[in-house]
């Protein structure tokens, strides 16, 4: 039987601890992408945030059009109550796919490879319409092989120029050089830009 991977499912797994993807910190290749980043005014997406840490660090950077997305009650409760400071519209609480708005850049961390591999041409049509004209889709992506079990689910890098070529104009798609220990091999850094 097919698990069903909604917003109960993702609430159950923050309320019991479960979340063995969250790293405890902003992991090292979206560290240094934001860190490179020019214009603080850009607006920025950080949908399936978790516990949000690339958040925290574009607040800490003086990025303060950055706005977190979440199926989960919990993780952004206490996103929020960490971040008092911030107008309770940076937290949004939905789907995804049924989301409105128009970004600059997203960033993509753990949330892909979370959904169901059914959903990925739906991730990618979303993504480009979420997005400016020029925008960027830019984070990373597990390369590993795709299998029924996960989350998380892999894939490969010929998967994701075959998935995304037809809404993005792909810059990078690379093995990352400076994944956290854990994740060291297995992770593609991309920039994908809305064509």
């Amino acid at each position: 039987m097919k698990m069903k991977l909604n917003s109960h499912y993702w609430e159950n797994r923050y309320l019991t601890n479960d979340a063995a993807w969250d790293a405890g910190s902003i992991t090292t290749p979206i560290k240094d992408y934001i860190d490179q980043l020019e214009g603080k005014n850009l607006s920025i997406l950080i949908p399936g945030c978790g516990n949000g840490y690339e958040f925290e660090y574009l607040m800490e950077k003086g990025f303060p059009n950055s706005y977190v997305l979440d199926y989960a009650e919990s993780p952004l409760r206490n996103l929020k109550a960490r971040n008092p400071g911030c107008t309770d519209d940076r937290f949004i609480q939905s789907d995804f796919f049924v989301h409105e708005g128009t970004y600059d850049l997203i960033l993509e961390q753990t949330f892909f490879c979370a959904l169901d591999p059914g959903l990925r041409a739906a991730y990618a049509r979303k993504m480009h319409t979420l997005l400016a004209p020029g925008g960027k889709l830019a984070g990373l992506l597990f390369q590993f092989p795709l299998t029924e079990k996960g989350p998380p689910f892999g894939g490969s890098e010929a998967e994701y120029r075959s998935l995304f070529s037809e809404y993005f104009e792909i810059k990078t798609l690379e093995p990352a050089y400076n994944s956290i220990k854990p994740r060291q091999g297995n992770e593609l850094f991309f920039i994908f830009t809305k064509k």
